[in-house]
């Protein structure tokens, strides 16, 4: 691991210590966690930060996924 080093307000140091501490891990990991689910997971498809972000209830949405991201066509 890389140590770096932030500043954070004190309601933002606050908020995450209190944050971290009800999901019973370190500060560090509740930063870690928070920005591994901003960063796109591989740089090469930017696209799968996306992923998951469409429910549409419907079991069988993947077969048709051009109609659940554009839309049914006429």
């Amino acid at each position: 691991m890389i140590r770096t080093q932030i500043s954070l307000s004190r309601r933002e140091y606050h908020s995450a210590k209190r944050e971290a501490a009800r999901l019973g891990i370190s500060l560090a990991e509740l930063l870690r966690r928070s920005l591994r689910s901003i960063l796109p997971s591989d740089d090469s498809k930017p696209w799968m930060r996306y992923a998951g972000m469409i429910e549409t209830g419907d079991p069988k949405a993947s077969q048709k996924i051009d109609d659940v991201v554009y839309g049914q066509k006429d």
